[in-house]
């Protein structure tokens, strides 16, 4: 079997680095394009796939170029001969659908998360420009459900055909590994009597053409909700790991002085690290309140056997099943977020427990050795359909 996987960045997406590594080790005949031979590119070498430079991502910025790069591609495609094409990211899809649209390859979107979905354009586009060959993999269950509502809405269901399959990113479970707690405190200056709060995530700024006045991961709410917490648990101090996304220094500024103002010196703000699995261990609670998400950091602070309270926003309910092995708080809704907060302070035993069926559930769904065998498996599902 052979795949080509279209992927836009050098410089991240490790995820589907791992994805690629596994698969080869199950002999699957994996080629990626590239954007350039940087970066991680080598990496993808090492792990056994052929690598061809090309920048398969949307041209937002040189549309008029568009038509060479959609040649590049049906060359690549002629070369490479593979079994089914495999895109990873909403900007490669696009490009591998207009470019491809005449060629019978099946193809397939592995949706890294539902953000385009909440939007009304960047959701009909992805439906609209589908053909027959087009298949996609969810990696949440809402992803799932919000693409088979749609297709049955717009196509007759076809029968004994599957179409959207779900399978979660997976990663390396034993890069999980608990540190010394005392290592953020002792770096802080903070007793060890004191309880951390922490969010691990970058900042990304109000999409404000959108309608959105707070960033995308909920900073903001967090900080609100910890001075509420603070009223009663005068011993908990928030930290911040995770600086400015795409140049949004002025947005890190504008959290990190809102932060101060409101909890001045319980509020720590470290940017972006390299020492998360560090940073983690001295955690007491894991908060992770953002507004549109995969399953983003609840599968690190779970890893890392960290209880950990999300929003019941996109994929997190997959993992942090309320009351079970976490809790759900609502999106947009500080006051709800230090009432889980205040919960778990008072009641660790309850915490603790819930984290351990967590962490349990999550070295599950996420051991990248698992998921791959499950994407090898929908990848002979869809081209045994293709047969038929």
């Amino acid at each position: 079997m052979r795949v080509l996987q279209l992927i836009k960045t050098t410089s991240g997406a490790a995820w589907a680095l791992k994805q690629v590594r596994e698969l080869v080790t199950l002999d699957v005949d994996v080629h990626v394009a590239l954007p350039a031979y940087s970066g991680n590119a080598s990496l993808f070498e090492l792990a056994g796939a052929t690598v061809h430079v090309l920048n398969s991502d949307l041209l937002i910025k040189t549309p008029w170029k568009s038509s060479i790069q959609f040649k590049s591609l049906r060359q690549l495609v002629d070369g490479v001969k593979p079994d089914l094409i495999h895109s990873h990211f909403f900007g490669t899809t696009m490009v591998m659908r207009l470019a491809l649209k005449r060629i019978q390859v099946p193809k397939v979107f592995q949706v890294p998360g539902p953000l385009h979905l909440e939007h009304r354009f960047f959701r009909e586009t992805d439906i609209l420009t589908a053909t027959d060959q087009d298949h996609w993999i969810a990696s949440c269950q809402w992803t799932r459900d919000t693409y088979n509502t749609l297709l049955k809405q717009r196509y007759t269901p076809s029968r004994g055909r599957q179409r959207v399959f779900l399978s979660y990113y997976g990663t390396d479970l034993d890069h999980f590994v608990r540190h010394d707690r005392s290592y953020l405190r002792d770096m802080l200056g903070i007793p060890e009597q004191a309880c951390i709060v922490g969010m691990v995530a970058y900042m990304y700024p109000p999409k404000y053409y959108l309608g959105q006045t707070r960033g995308l991961k909920g900073h903001e709410d967090l900080i609100d909700a910890l001075s509420m917490v603070r009223k009663t648990h005068g011993n908990v101090h928030l930290v911040f790991v995770g600086g400015a996304w795409g140049g949004a220094d002025q947005y890190e500024h504008r959290i990190s002085a809102y932060g101060k103002q409101i909890l001045g010196e319980h509020v720590t703000f470290m940017g972006t690290r390299k020492d998360v699995a560090q940073l983690y261990s001295g955690f007491d609670l894991a908060v992770h309140p953002s507004y549109s998400e995969n399953v983003g950091g609840a599968v690190e602070s779970l890893l890392m056997g960290i209880p950990t309270i999300t929003t019941d926003v996109g994929g997190f309910p997959d993992l942090i099943r309320h009351n079970q092995t976490g809790l759900l708080a609502e999106p947009r809704n500080p006051v709800d977020l230090a009432e889980k907060i205040v919960a778990y302070l008072d009641d660790p035993d309850m915490a603790s427990a819930h984290c351990q069926r967590g962490t349990e559930l999550t070295r599950y769904l996420f051991d990248v050795k698992r998921t791959a065998k499950e994407i090898k498996l929908i990848y002979q599902t869809i081209l045994a359909q293709s047969v038929k």
